[in-house]
This record gives C-alpha cells, structure tokens and sequence, in this order.
C-alpha cells in the first residue's frame, strides 16, 4: 500500500465539475485578475470567520506583509513572533522593515505566552501568534498582553482555517487574520493564493488600497501600495472548496483522532496534544519520535510518505543570523525540532490508511 503525505488529486476529482465550470465562467467573462468570483468567495470567507471584511491576496506572505504595512509596522519597530513556524511569517515582518523578535514555544508547538511579557521593549509594536500545524495558540491571553501595553496583536492563520478559540474562530482576535490558500492547505487554491479577514472595516479599505498600487480607481493612486490581487481562477476554485471545508475539517479531526488511539502507548512516540480552550483542524498531524530518520526510511520502505515541519528553527537559519540569535537561546524549539515527524493528513485519508501507518511505526519500534 502506498500513503501519500497529501492527496490533492483525489480532492479535485470529487469537485471536478463544479471546479470546471466556475474556472470556465472565468474564461468565458475574461474576469482574469479579481472580478466576481474572487469578490464572492471574499465576502464568503469573512462570513466563515464571522468577519466584517476580507481581502484576498495572490499569497499568503502577501497576506501577512498587507496586513503589517496597513498596521502602520515600519523600520525600527519589533513584533513578537514564535520561533517555531514557516519563515514567512518572520518575512513578512522583515519587509516592513522591522524586527522579528522570536519566543520560544509552549506544549501545543505554538507561542510560550508566559515568555512574551519578556521580550516587550519601547519598540515593540505587535504580537503576530501562529496558529501553527492548525492548532490555535492561546490567543485570549495574548489579547490581555496586548491591549495592557497597548501593542497590536494580528493572527498569522495560515494553517487553521476554520480553527477555534473558546468557539470564537481565529483570524478575529485583532486587527488581522493572514491566510494562506496554497495547495496543500486545509482550503487550497490551485496555485497561489492567500487572504486577510478583519473585523474592522475601516482597516480593511487601508489594505485594499495598498493591494492595488494604492489606488481606489485606476490610476488615481492615494498611498504607496504594491500588486497582491488573486487571481480569477484562484477565485473561482476557492468559492467551490469554501463550499466543503467545514466538511473537510471534520474529516481531518476524526483522521487525527483515530491515529491518536491508534498510536497510544507507544513510549518512543508522543502524539500531538489539542489544547483544552482549541478546536483543532489538523493542517499537520505532527508527532515527536525517537530514531526519527531512520523511521523515515522505514515508513518509506512500506510506502508511506512524511515530512519534517520545520527541521531547523528560526534563529538557526542563516538568513537570521544579522539579528544575534545563537543556539541555545530556544531550547524547547531546538530539543523539538529534532523529534517532529509528520503523519501522512488529509481529509479523504482512509482507515485502511491510517492502520496501516500505525502498523508501520509499531512494528518499527517493535
């Protein structure tokens, strides 16, 4: 048996019509860049994040860097960020200019809120949590943290569509929520594609502006802006998916649930843990393992696919090395790092599937 680390053609055929006929309605009107699909699919997005505004970007880094420059982030401010996530989010904050200041992580993989008080100075202007692996961080104490020191607090939610905190879903704790709409994502586009959700309306016309060469009709440009619009395609493929992704997430919750009895009671093997106060959409079913590279070669030998997110933190790749970081400082990040594995996760991943991968790494340790 083989098990792919994701399935995205076994997703397209099931809306293979629908995706036909929305990307055909974009041809046969020439809607090539925005239009009305991608209107639709933003106004459908914001009411799926019980948002007031959405803006959808050609990617989910230009989600993130939309959101900081409307945010008024410049050079020689600090925002807060996890050392463990995708660089981008780290990207983002650099073009703006300003510094990414990392903390190190918590027992869910997300930001150590008891840490963030720590790296405050006079300079610091946001707090940017991941929602990593799609898991919430504890975003209702990062708001207490926030609005105490008066800073601003955006969500970086690039891999937990639909994900909850206490029932709220994330994305509107702040003045944003940047999603990325990648393939591979919980809701992916098919190629490209990102967003950015508020619940402030006033904030979403500033991004609006700065997506479109700040401009509010054509060539009357009011502020300095760039070109972050989606696609039509983009948009006519994510208003079909939007359609079956509460669906999906079911789908991804029941998959983690069965392999976290499955793989129960293996001492060389620790599955991920959902937080008390998080709804949990499973982009990445990450565990950490002992003997993890040879595993690897293990699962592979079987056929069985996975992946490592993210082998080398933040502080230790050599694009951070101008910002005085040194081993050592992350040591939860670090030790973790060198003990993730990703499971093979995705909605129409089978039982057959998910057995057969505990099967695999039971008789591996065994």
């Amino acid at each position: 048996m083989n098990v792919p680390f994701v399935d995205l053609k076994i997703q397209y055929n099931s809306i293979k019509e629908e995706v036909q006929e929305a990307i055909n309605d974009v041809l046969d009107n020439t809607a090539f860049v925005l239009g009305k699909r991608v209107f639709d699919f933003e106004s459908n997005f914001a009411k799926l994040h019980d948002a007031n505004f959405c803006l959808a970007t050609n990617n989910g880094t230009s989600a993130l860097h939309v959101a900081l420059w409307a945010a008024g982030i410049k050079s020689g401010d600090e925002v807060i960020i996890p050392a463990n996530t995708f660089f981008a989010t780290a990207e983002a904050v650099a073009l703006t200019g300003a510094k990414p200041v990392l903390v190190d992580n918590d027992e869910y993989y997300n930001i150590d809120v008891n840490q963030i008080e720590d790296k405050i100075t006079s300079k610091t202007k946001m707090i940017l949590p991941v929602h990593l692996y799609g898991q919430p961080a504890n975003v209702g104490k990062i708001k207490e943290i926030a609005d105490k020191h008066n800073l601003l607090l955006a969500e970086d939610c690039a891999q937990a569509h639909c994900a909850e905190f206490n029932g709220q879903r994330v994305g509107t704790f702040g003045v944003a929520g940047c999603f990325s709409f990648y393939p591979g994502k919980n809701l992916g586009a098919f190629g490209e594609a990102g967003g950015v959700i508020s619940k402030d309306v006033d904030f979403g016309r500033k991004m609006k502006l700065i997506r479109d060469h700040g401009a509010e009709e054509k060539y009357h440009h009011i502020v300095m802006g760039h070109n972050y619009r989606m696609s039509g395609i983009q948009g006519a493929v994510l208003g079909v998916k939007i359609n079956y992704i509460e669906k999906w997430t079911e789908m991804r919750r029941a998959n983690a649930s069965l392999y976290n009895e499955l793989l129960a009671g293996i001492p060389q093997l620790e599955t991920p843990k959902e937080a008390e106060f998080a709804k949990h959409v499973y982009h990445l079913y990450v565990c950490q393992v002992e003997r993890r590279e040879e595993l690897m070669e293990f699962l592979s030998s079987k056929g069985i696919a996975s992946g490592l997110h993210y082998p080398i933190p933040l502080h230790l790749l050599e694009a951070f090395k101008d910002y005085g970081y040194k081993k050592g400082e992350f040591p939860r990040v670090e030790a973790e790092a060198s003990k993730i594995l990703s499971l093979p996760m995705y909605p129409e991943l089978t039982k057959e599937h998910i057995k057969y991968v505990a099967d695999a790494i039971k008789e591996f340790y065994k």
